[in-house]
């Protein structure tokens, strides 16, 4: 088992923004997935099913709430407060850092 840092995305306290604004930053939302997934700091990340309140998840390579900050305060969604991040720290297994290396030998058959 292994100490991560649990992120609930939720709905932020901005929903006023236009569709440009809003596409964008969701863009840079999902370059900063792939960023942090590369560096080996996001090993799970996904959509809830339409919800208002919740968004989607992150799980972090992180031990502290504070790293936790620190990574997705780099994202463009959150530093915008169209999405907001409640963070938790959750135990899980230590094999969840090899989804990613699974995922894309998985997604290669399938193409």
């Amino acid at each position: 088992m292994k100490k991560y840092v649990l992120v609930l995305l939720k709905t932020g306290s901005v929903t006023n923004l236009g569709k440009t604004a809003t596409d964008s930053l969701f863009a840079g939302h999902m370059t900063n997935i792939n960023r942090l997934a590369e560096n080996g700091k996001l090993v799970v990340a996904g959509p809830f099913f339409k919800n208002d309140k919740y968004r989607g998840i992150f799980i972090l390579n992180a031990t502290t709430i504070e790293e936790g900050k620190q990574l997705v305060e780099t994202d463009p969604a959150i530093k915008a407060n169209l999405l907001e991040a409640e963070m938790l720290l959750w135990y899980g297994s230590a094999a969840l850092s090899e989804t990613l290396e699974i995922h894309k030998r998985i997604e290669k058959k399938s193409h």
